[in-house]
């Protein structure tokens, strides 16, 4: 049953970090962005991250960090204080309505790991019942 509560314990993590990088994403979906072809003279600019989850060999659970491609796109907004001559700034590649959802998945997941957790330890209570 090891094998079991490791496995949840590597979800846990795996969830906890999509739900870092996405909060991330919505603080800064209307910071400047890098432009969409990835570079940035500004040393402020955001490029926008996902989380991407793998299974390793073990049945453990791994969430890997990578950019969004594109990382931007360009929004007219000739008011802004960031925008060129032409009135347009490079905004990141986020949808808040993508993130939420993302969110809800990874609690959803959270609570069915911790469940996992909760369902080995019973059984453990039970087993040790069975032997006293």
């Amino acid at each position: 049953m090891g094998s079991v509560f490791s496995t949840a314990v590597s979800g846990l993590a795996a969830q906890s970090q999509v739900l870092a990088v996405s909060a991330v994403n919505v603080v800064n979906f209307r910071s400047l962005a890098v432009d969409p072809d990835g570079t940035s003279t500004n040393p402020d600019a955001f490029a926008p991250h996902k989380a991407v989850l793998t299974s390793t060999a073990d049945g453990q659970v791994r969430a890997e960090t990578v950019p969004i491609d594109p990382p931007s796109f360009y929004s007219f907004e000739p008011g802004a204080p960031d925008a060129n001559a032409d009135g347009v700034v490079p905004r990141p590649n986020v949808s808040l309505a993508q993130e939420f959802v993302t969110q809800m998945i990874a609690f959803r997941a959270f609570q069915a790991n911790v469940r996992v957790i909760q369902t080995e330890d019973e059984m453990l209570g039970e087993l040790l019942n069975l032997t006293a």
